[in-house]
């Protein structure tokens, strides 16, 4: 590029970069409308708050098949590769919509050739001869280029800019529900495959108390009330070894779902107690100040960060645009000499555009950017407080299942108990069919709710880990 050229070009640049004043509001990140303490009291427990490590997905679900299925899907979720061709999308934005702050350059190069002749004029009978000629030109130039003196389009890049942080936040709230989602989909399968052997250990148990029930009816010792209802009991049993058999396949559909694949069955758990064994317990943060850094709370602040910037653009139409164009080029009827002939040409040209009367419409569009900031800023408060109750109610539950879980083993070491002795009872001829009937039920019943407590045990911790922001909980916000 020629020293002349650049004179032109050179300080469009620097217009570029120093002409723009920001009219956006100043961003102050609102105070958390929550208490900076978790809550406490009988339902919680808590003796004393620590400050949360940094983790990952590994640190809290320790079991290797686990992690595998996770692994799996973090590559093969299709709700994860939706978020990310969107955030790929938005990033694009942010890169078209800064590029109209930078002059647009083109270049055009064009060459022309006559060719010469002779010619007799018929009036005068003279004959002419015209020479041969060839021009070439090269020619560029800034198009329409905006200064950006009030900070229009860099307000509109920061806008998206902000846009795009908060597709990313939402990509990561997709990927930490993917793994809670996963875990308690994997715990869910452990759960059901305990409730399987539970209900077909009851069928073989009510099918022996069927068949003594039945000899003792033939003997004459017996009602035949005694046989429906031992039947009955025997059909409930056998009606839940089914129901927990599609129970155990819509889990398996539903992890390959998360997966995104085929589930090696290797990889599926066999029973509860080593699931809860293998998900470990997250504690509560210093303060609930460690909410502003989940996922979604971040998708809302940088939401609202991009509405306060949208303010500015929207200030930036009440003053006018102002706009150069510069021309440039060269020309010589030699190809050869094109760059070296003293043929520059140049044009410098500006405009400044501004509605005379638009009815109202610029002062609307300040208006509404700075509604929908409100409506941010109310999003984003809301999106602290579901946050915090979130997390509150998780630690409720903490604090008190592992008193239900003892309560459930408790009452499943009793209901055994009695199952057999009443038993042994009734096969003695001391105890009536009712009576070890009801005692099956109870045992039965005691072991289903033992179960759904160790689940809602595994539960609460994956909830823990989903509330505080998992693998996000050391992410810090701008």
């Amino acid at each position: 590029m020629s020293a002349r050229v650049k004179t032109y070009i050179v300080p469009l640049l620097l217009a570029s970069a120093l002409s723009a004043c920001s009219m956006a509001p100043h961003y102050q990140r609102p105070a958390a409308p929550v208490p900076t303490s978790w809550p406490a009291g009988d339902a919680y427990l808590i003796q004393s708050e620590a400050a949360v490590p940094a983790i990952s997905y590994r640190d809290i679900f320790r079991d290797s098949r686990l992690q595998a299925l996770v692994e799996q899907a973090l590559v093969n979720n299709r709700d994860l590769r939706v978020a990310a061709a969107n955030l790929a999308a938005a990033r694009a934005q942010v890169r078209i919509t800064r590029a109209a702050q930078f002059p647009t350059i083109g270049v055009n190069a064009t060459g022309s050739r006559s060719e010469g002749g002779t010619g007799t004029n018929t009036a005068t009978g003279v004959t002419t001869q015209s020479v041969s000629r060839t021009s070439w030109a090269l020619s560029g130039g800034v198009t329409a280029f905006e200064l950006d003196l009030f900070g229009r389009l860099a307000n509109a890049t920061a806008a998206d800019r902000q846009r795009a942080l908060s597709t990313e936040a939402a990509a990561r709230t997709v990927r930490l529900g993917l793994v809670a989602d996963l875990a308690n989909a994997w715990g869910t399968y452990a759960a059901d495959a305990e409730l399987l052997r539970i209900a077909q250990d009851t069928a073989i148990s009510a099918r022996r108390t069927v068949e003594l029930t039945s000899a003792r009816l033939k003997g004459g010792i017996a009602p035949r009330t005694d046989v429906r209802q031992a039947e009955t009991v025997l059909a409930t049993a056998e009606a839940d070894v089914a129901a927990q058999k599609t129970a155990l396949a819509r889990d398996v559909n539903l992890i390959q779902l998360l997966v995104g694949g085929p589930v090696d069955p290797a990889l599926l758990p066999a029973r509860l107690g080593e699931v809860m064994q293998s998900v470990s317990a997250l504690p509560a943060g210093l303060s609930s100040e460690i909410l502003l850094r989940r996922p979604d709370v971040l998708e809302a602040e940088y939401t609202l960060r991009a509405a306060n910037a949208q303010i500015g653009v929207a200030r930036a139409e009440m003053f006018p645009r102002i706009t150069l164009t510069g021309l440039f080029g060269l020309a010589s009827n030699s190809l050869r000499l094109l760059f070296a002939s003293d043929g520059f040409t140049k044009s410098v040209s500006g405009g400044i555009s501004q509605a005379i009367f638009s009815a109202g419409g610029v002062k609307a569009g300040v208006k509404l950017s700075e509604a929908q900031r409100d409506a941010a800023l109310a999003t984003y408060e809301k999106a602290i407080q579901t946050a915090f109750r979130e997390v509150s109610d998780a630690l409720a539950r903490q604090g008190t299942i592992a008193d239900e879980l003892r309560a459930s083993t408790a009452r499943v070491t009793a209901t055994q108990d009695t199952a057999k002795l009443t038993e042994a009872r009734y096969r003695g001829g001391v105890a009536s069919s009712l009576d070890n009937l009801d005692a099956q039920r109870s045992y039965y019943s005691a072991q289903q709710q033992e179960i759904g407590t160790r689940l809602a045990a595994v539960t609460n911790r994956v909830e823990l880990y989903r509330t505080l922001g998992g693998d996000q909980a050391t992410t810090t916000g701008n």
